[in-house]
């Protein structure tokens, strides 16, 4: 037992190296290592001595251990299948660069440090005594039942296990979410959902134009002449308002993934058995990429729980075709429409498809035909939400933002020279076959970075089981569902950029874990006297011991190292305005903040009341000499207070004036004057 504890201390010690090694920080960028061609005395020497230890004890590791390892890779069998299986761990490996040069070596360094992880989980395994596997028998039994025969499908309800996991699932979400995230938008996108949702809240579907209209500018807002609004689909929105009315908008993400688990669970089990849904569910509650969305303002959470919501409805109409089940399907993908449309599309052609196995007792294709009506009628609510903001039913007001602002046919779907906005993380101009292959890379790397957070790499159980196994339909169909994701957002030119992971992808978490749980229960069995020679005998539970190894690892290390490394701060967004205008007691004032940066002022603004006629107090942008003016002017009747942003402090946010009269506002010096 020594021995495994030992290989379970260096395969945490390694992955904590690995993660000393990796840039990625508060910042817009991809994730890469650190170069190294930099000077001997800057490079991190104490990571890459624990990387050099690590790699030498496995290399003496396998040598005492060569014929268990080389009769394991023989009772997988497929050699071609474990070759590709390694060849997309290698491929996923890092993340691509503009230098080819950093890439290759990017992917080299990645690569050798995961498969180098990999064999110490091996010999982990192989290292654990029988009373420890018969402990961790005992445990799997009793958590996850025994295995089925044939793994077949168990369709059921949720139990205690379920809901257990979605109470661990939601209070993880809560924690980040307070201390990680500190209950505050980061991502630009974040700012207008938040301020969408409070104005719905309000009862509105639109704002009043400010009196100054550059003294309020956020970014993704429609300024026209006498209104203002967010453009982005209503569907979020919606659902964040009863946060804002509650006065816990960062509480619903969470709650929702802790659903999320239950409808999973009862999704799952549609598929395979009872023991593979709870395998699945557990692989959920612990993945970064689920964890991490959801302790967000970000949409993916919600539409991942109208997607389940569906597929749960569509499974059971296809067990007992009833009308009930068709109508509710249909109207949570028509909810999906109305958060993400390209998702709505997706989840309706994947489901309609599959609910074409349901049977009418007087017509086969009625279930379908009512789920498909139910869609429709869910999802038109977005033609005359479109109409009253843009004119149009047809013309969507987010392709009307981007047209006024980049050009007309900039966001569309499709190729062509015209495609994209010319950001940083956009590969090349336009959008063709190089962008398909860079922005697949680059989802593919950050999925097996933050699927499961595991210092092996995320989709090698995956890889190996789709590659070496014998798949059954219901495997195919989750591949299909992988496939069919990924290839819808090829003709988009954005990859998405490197928040929370491959986000335009996140639809694809459920068949991703599925096949990683059906990984683990494929070596199980091979462990447990399949092919697998005199590694045989029993040792099962030794795969389900490496598999909570690296789950460890991700708990211990990667969240926590995420966390604080990326998202604490984020972009420069920061918490802190509310809690001095409670100190302050700014009341029905006007607070000019100082700042350059536009999400500096949104992080404060969310905060204020958008209505003038309210009592409290109104965040301005403090931003050149005739904007104050302007705002001095407008609001003469409230006293004014200065805040200082964080890129002024390099802190948080300070009260650097007030309450001031008007004359003596305009003494203050401003940012710009600093230029």
């Amino acid at each position: 037992m020594l021995m495994a504890v030992l290989w379970l201390g260096l395969i945490l010690a390694g992955q904590a190296a690995t993660l000393g090694l990796i840039l990625a920080g508060p910042v817009v960028r991809y994730q890469h290592f650190v170069s190294p061609d930099r000077p001997l005395e800057s490079l991190p020497l104490a990571p890459l001595s624990i990387l050099v230890v690590e790699a030498v004890a496995v290399a003496v590791g396998l040598a005492f251990a060569r014929r268990e390892v080389a009769s394991m890779i023989r009772g997988a069998g497929r050699p071609l299948g474990l070759l590709a299986a390694v060849a997309v761990v290698v491929l996923t490996a890092a993340a691509p660069s503009r230098d080819p040069q950093d890439f290759v070596a990017d992917v080299i360094l990645a690569a050798g440090t995961q498969l180098v992880h990999l064999a110490a989980v091996v010999l982990f395994a192989l290292a654990l005594p029988g009373s420890a596997l018969d402990s961790v028998r005992h445990l799997a039994a009793r958590a996850l039942g025994a295995p089925g025969p044939d793994g077949s499908p168990e369709p059921g309800g949720v139990d205690r296990f379920a809901v257990t996991a979605a109470a661990w699932a939601m209070l993880v979400a809560v924690l980040l979410s307070a201390f990680a995230y500190q209950r505050h938008p980061h991502v630009p996108d974040e700012f207008g959902y938040l301020l969408h949702a409070r104005y719905f809240a309000s009862g509105q579907l639109a704002m009043p134009l400010p009196a100054v209209p550059d003294a309020f500018r956020i970014d993704l807002m429609t300024y026209e002449a006498t209104r203002w609004f967010s453009p982005v689909p209503p569907g979020w929105p919606m659902m964040l308002a009863l946060g804002v009315i509650l006065g816990v908008p960062w509480l619903v993400n969470p709650v929702l993934a802790g659903l999320n688990v239950l409808l999973l669970y009862v999704v799952v089990r549609e598929f395979y058995s009872k023991r593979t849904a709870r395998l699945t569910v557990l692989l959920f509650c612990v993945s970064p990429w689920q964890q991490f969305l959801a302790m967000s303002f970000m949409t993916h959470t919600w539409s991942l729980t109208c997607a389940l919501a569906a597929a749960a409805a569509v499974g059971r109409l296809r067990r007992a075709p009833r009308a009930q089940y068709a109508l509710l399907g249909g109207a949570a993908i028509g909810v999906v429409s109305l958060i993400r449309p390209l998702e709505g599309v997706i989840t309706a052609s994947l489901l309609g498809l599959w609910s074409l196995g349901a049977r009418g007792k007087q017509w086969r294709f009625l279930p379908s035909a009512l789920l498909t009506l139910s869609t429709v009628a869910v999802g038109l609510i977005q033609l005359p939400y479109n109409k009253y903001l843009t004119g149009s039913a047809r013309v969507f007001p987010i392709m009307a933002y981007f047209d006024k602002l980049y050009g007309e046919g900039f966001n569309s779907m499709g190729f062509g020279a015209n495609r994209g906005f010319g950001w940083a993380q956009d590969p090349f101009p336009g959008h063709g076959w190089r962008d398909v292959i860079v922005n697949t890379s680059l989802n593919g790397s950050a999925v097996n970075v933050e699927l499961m957070g595991w210092a092996t790499g995320s989709v090698v159980l995956l890889a190996m089981f789709v590659f070496t196994a014998r798949l059954k339909t219901r495997d195919w169909q989750m591949l299909l569902g992988i496939a069919v994701v990924t290839t819808a957002h090829h003709f988009y030119w954005f990859s998405g950029g490197p928040d929370f992971g491959a986000r335009y992808w996140y639809l694809i978490i459920v068949p991703c874990l599925a096949l990683t749980a059906r990984g683990l229960e494929h070596l199980e069995a091979l462990a447990d006297g399949g092919r697998v020679g005199a590694v045989g005998g029993g040792r099962g539970s030794a795969v389900l011991a490496g598999a909570a190894a690296l789950s460890l690892g991700a708990m211990l290390l990667f969240v926590p190292w995420r966390a604080a490394d990326r998202y604490y701060g984020y972009r420069g967004a920061r918490p802190g305005v509310a809690s001095l205008a409670l100190a302050n007691d700014f009341g029905k004032s006007i607070v000019l903040v100082r700042t350059r940066r536009g999400l500096e002022y949104a992080s404060a603004f969310v905060y204020g009341d958008l209505d003038a006629r309210g009592t409290g107090p109104l965040y301005a942008w403090d931003r050149s000499p005739e904007v104050r003016e302007a705002v001095l002017k407008t609001y003469e009747d409230r006293p004014v207070w200065f805040v200082d942003g964080p890129s002024a402090t390099n802190d948080g946010y300070r009260v650097l004036a007030g309450p001031l009269t008007r004359e003596q506002a305009g003494r203050v010096p401003g940012m710009w004057d600093s230029r």
